[in-house]
């Protein structure tokens, strides 16, 4: 890996459910890496069945950071059931469910397959996709737009560096928490097999208002821009 490709997302609201939530859903802070395969996937046209096998840990590596502070709502939504048909729809359940307002993200990106790289890097950088991307659930539309790319090499840090991105725990050494920061810790899916059933869940941390997380790592990836990461 020597390039990554970095774009970014944002949109006016966005939910990514925590799987342990049902009656009142609540919302990851950080889009797990399962949602952005899922997104990436929508913008090169891999439908929602097959776009899994592509985007394997193996193959695709993410990373993302926060570009806006997370500010969470809670909404109201009415929840309907259509198996009936929707011209016979009589039963509504009021559901509150937890958003995150004025969400923005960048996203760091590689992938194995060298044609795949590029048919993405060429549908971001001329703002196409195949299908809608979404940040979350298909209520809430993302925009997208790319920031370039970025030679990228990874090292083996002997001491403290400001990290950029969200960081896997099972990467950390130590956390200066004395910097000021607020810190937050969510368990999050990281790999489904085909039929959608998570294999690999993993602690991400993160700083709330997206500042950088000084810390000392067993490794991670230094860009040209002065940015350093950690994929998921």
């Amino acid at each position: 890996m020597d390039q990554v490709l970095v774009f970014d997302i944002w949109g006016e609201y966005a939910h990514f459910r925590k799987y342990y939530t049902t009656t009142s859903p609540l919302s990851y802070s950080v889009p797990p890496r399962t949602v952005l395969t899922g997104l990436i996937g929508a913008i090169t046209g891999f439908k929602k069945e097959e776009y899994l096998k592509h985007f394997t840990k193996d193959q695709a590596f993410i990373a993302t950071r926060l570009l806006k502070p997370i500010k969470k709502v809670r909404i109201s939504v009415n929840l309907i059931d259509t198996k009936k048909g929707m011209g016979r729809i009589k039963n509504r359940t009021p559901t509150r469910f937890e958003f995150i307002k004025d969400a923005g993200y960048r996203v760091y990106f590689f992938h194995t397959n060298k044609k795949l790289y590029e048919q993405i890097k060429s549908l971001i950088a001329t703002h196409k996709c195949i299908y809608t991307p979404y940040l979350g659930i298909t209520e809430h539309i993302a925009n997208f737009k790319i920031v370039g790319e970025v030679c990228v090499k990874q090292i083996f840090p002997n001491d403290f560096e400001e990290i950029h991105s969200a960081i896997s725990e099972n990467m950390i050494e130590k956390v200066d928490f004395g910097v000021d920061g607020e810190y937050f810790s969510e368990t999050m899916p990281i790999e489904m097999d085909m039929d959608r059933t998570v294999t690999e869940y993993s602690n991400i941390l993160f700083e709330r208002n997206g500042k950088t997380i000084t810390a000392k790592l067993k490794k991670l990836w230094k860009l040209d821009n002065g940015e350093n990461i950690v994929f998921m």
